[in-house]
């Protein structure tokens, strides 16, 4: 009796176009590693869903009926063995976008991302890396608080970065300048080990599930403000 390979990267797609969810399916089909064991067309399905299937990845559209992809995004984040999100858009600078990172998606793609990228960010997104560069990061930042008052969202991010200890706070800056662990340890003489213990109690300490939102918390306290 055979069973499926460890590397075998399980995917729901959630979107509400059939079209798009039947050539996403036919796309990913020729990944040797992927396998799409289900389909939604709504949040709220992908939800169910979520609940019945082991999953890694979740492909996430963001406008959808009865239930949205940011909502759908924060459950998914806070269920039990919680399946990465990598969100589909087609906006590149968009609130929407920038509020399900908030809420622990691992990353985004626009739709119109040539095939062979999308499949290279799942593989990412399923391994724990973000599909998310620190320009892409600070260009959604920037386009949504031209128009918002930060005020607020600073003050409250600077007293969530007080919770950490020196190392961590200086740790976290890292993330937030786009650093893998190996370019925080050689910056801060550690070893990659040390900083992965780090990563690991700042995530717990903050309540956060991945590195993408510890960029956006470190963005968010105006700590990269001035710094090269």
């Amino acid at each position: 009796m055979t069973t499926a390979e460890p590397t075998t990267i399980d995917v729901l797609i959630a979107d509400d176009d059939p079209l798009v969810r039947a050539g996403l399916s036919v796309m990913l089909g020729g990944a040797p590693d992927l396998r799409v064991v289900a389909e939604a067309g709504d949040g709220a399905e992908a939800v169910s869903l979520a609940r019945q299937h082991r999953l890694d990845v979740v492909l996430m559209d963001i406008r959808m009926p009865v239930m949205d992809g940011l909502a759908a995004t924060e459950a998914l984040r806070a269920m039990n063995d919680a399946p990465e999100v990598l969100v589909l858009t087609t906006f590149d600078a968009d609130e929407y976008v920038l509020r399900a990172l908030r809420a622990g998606a691992a990353g985004f793609a626009l739709k119109d991302t040539p095939p062979p990228e999308i499949v290279s960010a799942i593989r990412r997104v399923a391994q724990g890396q973000p599909v998310l560069s620190p320009a892409v990061t600070q260009r959604l930042i920037d386009r949504v608080l031209s128009t918002q008052d930060p005020t607020g969202r600073r003050g409250e991010a600077r007293g969530r970065l007080a919770l950490l200890n020196e190392r961590e706070r200086a740790v976290a800056l890292g993330i937030g300048h786009g650093k893998s662990n190996a370019q925080i340890g050689a910056a801060l003489y550690l070893g990659v080990s040390t900083v992965k213990t780090h990563v690991s109690s700042i995530l717990t300490k903050l309540g956060l599930n991945n590195r993408v939102q510890v960029a956006l918390l470190v963005h968010d306290a105006g700590e990269l403000e001035g710094r090269s």
